[in-house]
């Protein structure tokens, strides 16, 4: 497939971009060294916001579009045909859109309550030390629960609980990045179980014509084995660091538990979100009542996370923008590779790329077998941890928690290392374990 120039131009600023989210730590650390209020200072800090990476970089990649194609192309009929607007409104934008609300909505206190107490529930059943019991029933449920509730809630729900009881500043950094690594994987694998919750299986699901009953047996009972399996490994080698009570998480005074009503709606709002995840026209709609509902409760809310969830959004975005260039060479790359070489290939490209428009490329690819789509999606979702780009709950995730990795923030080869071992398990059991 020959590329064009602005694919060409589009592929250059895209791997630039991957690049400096390996380099936003460096960023985050130069800009500590100009004095407080400078605008270097300011500008080296906003380099190293990863959220905002793909979406700057995006940004300039629509100017050049523009600068070159025009900003609209019009035919004899005043139909727009080309430039740089009518390729952002070839673009479908639904995906950052709802991991916005699905964020700011699963973040909230009744939502959090109630999966504390679902993970509680399910920690007093394992035969483990109280506070190791449960870290392991958050690992295992939270990101099991993304089956269901989706990914991008299930990365919010686990990593707020994981930040309220296990990343202070008494655990260590090695702790916090392997902890880090297995949600991402976790979250990854974990929302398998079904056919609409994870982002690189929505994208081919409809098509291939895969259910909830070919998900489960070909993904989601081997990634549930691997969910419990390295959540127990990772314990058993923080056994130290995990042992003793669990400390409640300090309430401010005001503090009031949210009651069973303002629950239930919480979560019937966040159910219709998920419903109608394809759909921004109704998922919007009810997110706009959802907030005035948020409002009038606020004595049982926390501070709505609107910002975080946004700047998440806007680097889904970025990505979706850049992503949408990558096809001339993603497409005939896939089409080229035999089932063991693409197993091992999309876990490598989900890396370097979201693991869905992964999926979404190969579903083009006409004349698939079985075995390669099976690959493509088994690779992909086993890859979704290794960066903060693989998968589209990651960012959630990584802003959530990025504070308590001191000032320079997560340093992506830590992500990396701490994401491997979950990793090479999931690519052994998806590769061995067979398929009903």
């Amino acid at each position: 497939m020959q590329p064009t120039t602005i694919q060409l131009i589009g592929t250059v600023i895209f791997g630039i971009a991957v690049l400096h989210t390996f380099l936003v730590s460096k960023f985050q650390h130069i800009a500590h060294g100009f004095p407080e209020g400078s605008i270097l200072r300011e500008f080296f800090h906003f380099l190293g916001e990863v959220e905002a990476v793909f979406g700057m970089w995006a940004y300039l990649f629509i100017g050049i579009y523009a600068a070159m194609a025009g900003i609209s192309v019009y035919d004899d009929q005043h139909n727009v045909v080309g430039g740089a607007l009518h390729y952002m409104q070839s673009l479908n934008f639904t995906e950052p859109a709802f991991v916005f609300t699905i964020m700011v909505m699963a973040g909230t206190r009744p939502i959090i309550y109630f999966a504390e107490s679902c993970i509680n529930v399910v920690s007093k059943i394992i035969p483990l030390p109280k506070r190791m019991s449960f870290y392991v029933a958050t690992l295992i449920v939270g990101p099991l629960l993304g089956s269901f509730i989706t990914e991008p809630a299930a990365m919010t729900v686990t990593a707020l609980i994981l930040l309220d009881y296990f990343y202070s500043g008494e655990m260590s950094i090695k702790f916090k990045y392997a902890t880090l690594g297995l949600l991402f994987v976790n979250v990854s694998i974990g929302g398998t179980l079904s056919h609409f919750a994870a982002p690189p299986v929505l994208m081919v699901a409809g098509k291939w014509g895969w259910g909830i009953s070919h998900m489960i047996g070909n993904f989601g009972y081997k990634a549930s084995i691997c969910v419990v399996i390295a959540t127990l490994i990772t314990a058993f080698l923080f056994k130290d660091e995990l042992k003793g009570e669990l400390k409640d998480k300090v309430q401010h005074e005001a503090y009031m538990t949210p009651t069973w009503w303002i629950t239930l709606i919480s979560l019937v709002l966040l159910a219709i979100t998920v419903y109608f995840a394809h759909y921004m026209v109704i998922f919007m709609g009810n997110f706009l009542l959802f907030l005035g509902f948020a409002a009038v409760t606020r004595e049982y809310q926390d501070e709505l996370k609107l910002t975080s969830s946004l700047l998440v959004g806007f680097f889904l975005a970025g990505l979706v923008t850049l992503g949408g260039m990558q096809g001339w060479w993603i497409t005939p790359l896939l089409k080229s590779l035999g089932d063991l070489p693409l197993f091992l290939g999309s876990t490598g490209l989900t890396a370097i790329t979201d693991n869905a428009a992964l999926t979404y490329l190969g579903s083009l690819v006409e004349g698939i077998s079985a075995n390669q789509k099976y690959y493509l999606v088994a690779g992909a979702v086993a890859g979704g941890g290794l960066t903060v780009i693989a998968n589209a709950p990651n960012p959630a995730g990584f802003g959530i928690l990025k504070g308590t990795f001191g000032e320079d923030g997560i340093n992506p080869l830590g992500l990396l290392v701490g994401s491997l071992p979950t990793t090479i398990l999931a690519l052994i059991l998806f590769y061995f374990l067979p398929s009903f």
